[in-house]
């Protein structure tokens, strides 16, 4: 069984043919279609479909995702720090909820702490110190006298330390997260974290794929409502 047929299938096919023969029939053929885009690496996909799942609380699955992230060239590093970003992106219960599954790969590979990043970095990645100050001032004047601790955890814990870490490269950091936010159909976050992922070079096909990948994984409502927002993003970045 390759890498695409086997992340495509957490559950045994004559368990899913019992409840539903199209399903089976489905989930062979057209989940392997779609991770079969050209547009999209089998890497890429196996972090946004993680991002998915994590976001949605399914763990069920996970285990497998995970293993066959690492055979597509995810880092544990890599894994290690997306479940530490969906944690403020799609909730504490369900980044925790995804270690043990996580964690059993791990240990079934060997996969100690010292592949790990740091509970705190020797050396954070560079702030862009103009952007962030402007990102700042927008929050603090919309929202400063509503939730003056939000606008304040946003800042030091998100975009002064979560976002530097080194252990997960911007545009992947991006890329789970934009993930994470048409998973839960977060549109109104989703222009500002995409716009971020392309200028940390995410390509438009790419984003497009992302999107299209994930109707599978996070249902059809939730990639089209994303679509507008894309978009919008696409059609003013490139006016």
């Amino acid at each position: 069984m390759t890498n695409i047929q086997a992340a495509s299938r957490p559950f045994p096919p004559e368990l899913v043919r019992s409840v539903s023969p199209a399903l089976e029939t489905h989930t062979v053929d057209r989940l392997k279609e779609v991770w079969t885009r050209p547009g999209l690496s089998f890497r890429d996909r196996s972090l946004i479909s993680i991002a998915a799942l994590i976001t949605r609380g399914q763990v069920a699955g996970l285990g497998l995702y995970t293993d066959h992230a690492l055979d597509n060239g995810v880092t544990p590093a890599e894994l290690s720090e997306t479940v530490l970003q969906l944690a403020y992106y799609a909730g504490w219960a369900n980044a925790l909820s995804a270690t043990p599954a996580m964690g059993a790969v791990f240990a079934a590979r060997g996969i100690a702490a010292d592949q790990l990043p740091a509970e705190i970095p020797d050396q954070f990645l560079p702030l862009d110190e103009p952007a962030e100050a402007q990102r700042a001032k927008t929050v603090g004047e919309q929202f400063e006298a509503t939730a003056p601790g939000l606008v304040d955890y946003t800042t030091r814990f998100l975009f002064r330390d979560l976002w530097l870490r080194p252990g997960l490269a911007p545009r992947d950091r991006s890329l789970v997260t934009v993930a994470a936010l048409v998973t839960a159909s977060q549109s109104a976050q989703i222009t500002f974290h995409l716009t971020r992922a392309m200028d940390n070079g995410l390509t438009r096909e790419q984003a497009s794929e992302v999107v299209t990948h994930l109707a599978f994984y996070a249902g059809w409502p939730n990639a089209m409502s994303a679509l507008p927002v894309f978009r919008d993003v696409f059609a003013k970045r490139e006016a």
